[in-house]
């Protein structure tokens, strides 16, 4: 049994500019930023930036956040600089994906779902 997806960590090099990319995609400050993590409350979820990560061996996971308004989130990414890697395409039923990489390489999919 699981309580589903609650935390995510996140290897990066550059703590200032993935916090940028983590604000700008999560829509608030971190409740943990401390030179060696920053983390986030979101939607239930729990995401830390873990700036020893890639010294620890770390590769990031790819999440696919739901959002609302994937285009918006999109375009609120790439102004934080990440690299656009998938724009938005319906793979079915409504349904919405993009994905992006940020400033380390790690992939961060988005996911928005028709309106009921």
């Amino acid at each position: 049994m699981t309580a589903g997806l609650q935390t995510i960590i996140y290897p990066v090099r550059d703590l200032d500019r993935a916090k940028a990319l983590f604000s700008a995609l999560l829509g608030v400050e971190p409740y943990a930023d401390e030179p060696y993590y920053v983390g986030y409350k979101a939607a239930g979820q729990d995401v830390g930036l873990d700036p020893n990560g890639h010294a620890k061996g770390m590769t990031g996971p790819v999440p696919y956040w739901h959002v609302t308004d994937l285009d918006k989130r999109l375009a609120a990414l790439v102004d934080a600089g990440a690299e656009l890697l998938q724009d938005a395409q319906d793979v079915g039923g409504g349904r919405l994906i993009a994905s992006v990489r940020d400033s380390d390489g790690n992939l961060v999919g988005l996911l928005q779902d028709p309106a009921a």
